[in-house]
């Protein structure tokens, strides 16, 4: 991992057109913006790992659709 030390308003350039520049420092806070081309996906990377597991879990369920009555086992057909 490549370590740098940035101060409010600087920023590095990744490639030829992503640059992420500090916006603002708050205590153990950093405000990053980021431009970089539509087609590059930005994402939060505990929103990441977050889809990952909700889509596990739904992989692993099992199938009803929205519309299927519940059976009533008591009542007769």
């Amino acid at each position: 991992m490549l370590v740098l030390t940035r101060k409010q308003n600087e920023g590095i350039l990744i490639g030829n057109d992503i640059v992420v520049t500090v916006i603002s420092i708050d205590g153990d806070k950093i405000r990053l913006g980021i431009d970089a081309p539509k087609h590059i996906r930005v994402i939060r990377e505990e929103l990441l790992k977050e889809i990952g597991q909700e889509n596990m879990m739904a992989a692993h369920s099992e199938y009803r659709p929205i519309n299927q009555k519940k059976k009533n086992p008591d009542k007769a057909p």
